[in-house]
């Protein structure tokens, strides 16, 4: 019996030494996730919110007082050029358009009679002319006869009196001919006078007449059948009849924020998402970059000047959608939300790095720390005086290596490209198949070079990757 307990206190000294080594080896050993870097296409993307705005839009004004007679139209109706939109009362113009006609209908009677006039003129012109050349065949002959002394001078003195008579008939009829054309000349301008102030009559009548300028939506209706219109008063009420937006060209007018808005720039591709249509993907590219920040929460422009605290800012990003056809135009109302993801930056086959591997640190002390085993005992890093500055830190990843039978973690500095919704592009400082530590936060945010480290990536761990 006593050799049997002997045995036993034996075993379990033996396992309580096996056990203490384990603990010993494993303690100074911390849990962390990790990841292979590797290559793969990487696309940077900057996302910016805001509604669907035409390009154009205009806000048809009354060109008539008076009360609207009709409405053709409502919101959200699609118009085509020239389409009747509304009528405003036209009484008035249209009965002075109605007596302007018929003065003009008159004048032009008085026309047609002196043109008869000047025709009959003309007629008897001819007449006398005729009459003129034969009194002077007359006078000839009775000259000759005259000169042979075969006629009496009393004779040849009548022929010569009937060809002075009819000379003078032609000269009478050439006056009343020119005073028959002038008075036409005159009748005539008198009648284009009322026929051009005629189309002032016209005009004004045509005004009551809302026409659509181009194909478009109707976006706002903000008058009724009855209501009176006025004109001259810019945006006052009763001055709109309506909005029209040309759907032909649709914009996104999205926000972005301040610190993403220096890598979008115009010609960019762009993919716009509306909330309303879910699903459906828009495509299009940058038209239009803000130069003057927008404060958040008031979505006004900035001033030069300081207005005291500080605020976030936007920017103001304008993308044009691309091939909008019919069915398309149908769906897409102006005001919509919508969402566009702008590609600011590609990269094929890059080295990548996930974003939460990202550290900043203290290159020198760093390797200080690496030759203590990452032990703080020996490194003092927060010493500074008025004369001296702390050592400016640099990003890196810890990058996991096999030392002394171990898995140590040794802060690697790098630089950085593109910058995608979850990696970041690696320009120099690690390759494929280097292992850096990934979390969990906390870890990775206390850990240092030459850190003892074990994988931990199991399912639910803060900081793993997917």
């Amino acid at each position: 019996m006593k050799k049997v307990l002997l045995i036993v206190l034996g075993v379990i000294l033996l396992a309580a030494i096996i056990g203490g080594t384990i603990y010993h080896s494993r303690s100074g050993v911390t849990a962390v996730t990790t990841a292979k870097i590797t290559k793969q296409d990487l696309t940077s993307v900057v996302t910016g919110t805001g509604q669907i705005k035409p390009k154009n839009y205009v806000n048809i004004g009354a060109t008539a007082f008076g009360r609207i007679t009709h409405l053709y139209v409502q919101e959200g109706d699609h118009i085509k050029t020239g389409q009747t939109l509304a009528t405003i009362e036209s009484v008035q113009p249209a009965a002075t358009v109605a007596a302007q006609d018929a003065n003009i209908a008159s004048m032009k009677t008085d026309v047609n009679s002196y043109v008869a006039a000047e025709k009959t003129a003309e007629a008897n012109l001819v007449q006398a002319k005729a009459d003129l050349v034969q009194k002077k065949f007359d006078m000839d002959r009775a000259q000759q006869l005259y000169d042979a002394k075969l006629i009496a001078k009393q004779d040849y003195d009548a022929k010569k009196a009937a060809f002075d008579v009819s000379a003078a008939t032609v000269q009478q009829r050439e006056a009343s001919l020119a005073q028959s054309k002038a008075q036409t000349t005159s009748a005539v301008s008198h009648v284009n006078q009322q026929v051009a102030s005629q189309r002032v009559n016209y005009d004004q009548l045509d005004r009551t007449i809302s026409r659509a300028p181009f194909d478009g939506l109707v976006t706002n209706v903000p008058v009724r059948e009855g209501e009176t219109m006025v004109t001259g008063i810019q945006n006052a009420l009763g001055s709109t009849l309506m909005t029209v937006a040309d759907m032909s060209v649709v914009t996104a007018e999205v926000k972005v924020d301040e610190t993403d808005v220096v890598f979008v720039k115009n010609g960019q591709a762009v993919d716009v998402t509306v909330d309303a249509l879910p699903g459906k993907v828009f495509k299009g590219h940058v038209t239009e970059v803000g130069d003057q920040a927008l404060l958040r929460t008031t979505g006004i422009a900035t001033s030069q000047s300081t207005t005291g605290t500080e605020e976030a800012k936007d920017f103001k990003i304008v993308v044009t959608l691309d091939n909008i056809d019919g069915q398309n135009n149908e769906s897409l109302r102006p005001g919509l939300s919508a969402t566009a993801k702008i590609t600011t930056a590609t990269v094929s086959q890059a080295v990548v790095l996930p974003l939460q591997a990202l550290v900043s640190r203290d290159t020198a002390a760093e390797a200080v720390l690496a030759k203590n085993r990452g032990k703080r005992q020996d490194v003092d890093t927060s010493k500074s005086t008025d004369n001296t500055k702390a050592a400016p830190k640099v990003q890196g990843v810890y990058v996991l290596r096999q030392q002394d039978g171990k898995q140590r973690a040794y802060f690697t500095p790098i630089k950085t490209g593109i910058t995608a919704l979850t990696d970041i592009e690696v320009l120099s400082g690690l390759k494929p198949g280097d292992e850096v530590v990934t979390g969990r936060y906390k870890v990775l945010r206390e850990l240092t070079s030459g850190t003892a480290v074990k994988r931990d990536n199991s399912t639910g761990n803060e900081g793993q990757n997917s």
